[in-house]
């Protein structure tokens, strides 16, 4: 009896951990696809929710910056490797390409982005904000 008691607190042990969230490597894995997928699909709007608290409050997106991501469509975003930059920080640059919806131009630009992982809310924030749409 007494090995089946512990036979039964290993198994829900073990059942346990196997429920628990994922690594750090594995939160941002899924952070930079979910991030990706909503940049491919050209939701800027619902990018800002990975943009850094303190970032966003420092430079604050204006409506103007969101009719801009508005007068594009999104035709490519070519992703190369994380690398890591600190203990608790990776850097990522990305190609992305763009078609302007008014004039059917197409051009590309580098994004490099720095993530930054928060101990105290177990996220990966964007530190650099949305794509520079701008840049020629």
């Amino acid at each position: 009896m007494r090995i089946r008691t512990v036979f039964v607190s290993t198994l829900l042990g073990a059942l346990a951990a196997c429920s628990t969230p994922g690594t750090r490597s594995d939160l941002l894995e899924t952070t930079l696809q979910s991030y990706a997928a909503t940049i491919r699909w050209g939701n800027f709007e619902d990018a800002v929710t990975f943009i850094d608290p303190e970032t966003l409050k420092a430079h604050p997106l204006t409506k103007l910056d969101l009719e801009r991501y508005q007068q594009v469509r999104v035709a490519g975003y070519l992703e190369q490797p994380v690398r890591p930059s600190g203990e608790n920080e990776v850097r990522q640059t990305v190609e992305i390409t763009l078609s302007n919806n008014n004039t059917l131009s197409v051009r590309s630009f580098l994004d490099r982005q720095v993530w930054r992982y928060d101990e105290k809310t177990k996220h990966w924030w964007l530190m650099t904000g949305l794509p520079d749409i701008t840049q020629h």
